[in-house]
């Protein structure tokens, strides 16, 4: 019997993430692993949905400073962790998560330029005893994965953001996975039938390999 396990998917808008959330929970009920806990981020919690409502809202005469975004994204992930995560993982369920802490360093840090060390802080305060056992990167290019989220719903104000800020929130992304060792990469550009294969292929090996 596999230990319960944290699971994040990332990625940019249009990457599939919550279909891989959905291909992945069906590959662990195939292992008799039915007590999972899915969430997504920011979200999943009444409080943390408002957050996400407030994050994702274009103001007539208003918007978000890049401090504010940041500071909304930490207050509902720690919501979320407290409320929900930490709890469930604590009990023996497992946790799959679309999206976690990485996403502020690759949306807030590389995308909107707030440096890596406040990030990094707020990691360190709320965090640092929880990390995810793996994590999913589903890497798509700009251009695809916005053609995908425009064609599915009207933009939010974040996916509205220039083909820059995603070209450098997918940069920091690719930096941050090559400095952590428990994470797979997934071509996202390719059909979903190749995507979920891959994802099959390796989610089945790691499983695999904490068996051992």
């Amino acid at each position: 019997m596999i230990k319960n396990k944290f699971i994040v998917i990332e990625g940019l808008e249009g990457a599939g993430k919550t279909y891989a959330c959905i291909c992945i929970k069906n590959i662990l009920k195939k292992y008799n692993i039915t007590n999972i806990l899915s969430v997504r981020q920011p979200g999943s919690t009444p409080i943390a949905e408002e957050i996400r409502n407030l994050t994702k809202k274009k103001f007539k005469n208003d918007n978000l400073i890049k401090e504010t975004e940041l500071l909304l994204m930490y207050a509902a992930r720690l919501q979320l962790v407290e409320k929900k995560i930490k709890p469930a993982l604590e009990n023996g369920m497992w946790v799959i998560s679309d999206r976690h802490d990485l996403s502020s360093l690759a949306y807030q840090g590389g995308g909107l330029g707030i440096k890596k060390k406040i990030i990094t802080q707020l990691h360190s305060l709320f965090f640092e005893n929880l990390i995810p056992d793996l994590t999913v990167y589903l890497d798509v290019s700009p251009k695809i994965g916005l053609s995908r989220a425009y064609n599915r719903d009207p933009l939010d104000q974040i996916e509205s953001r220039s083909l820059e800020f995603f070209r450098k929130t997918r940069k920091s992304y690719l930096k941050s996975i090559q400095l952590n060792k428990n994470t797979i990469k997934i071509n996202a550009n390719l059909n979903i039938k190749i995507v979920t294969h891959n994802i099959t292929k390796k989610i089945l090996n790691w499983l695999n390999k904490q068996m051992v």
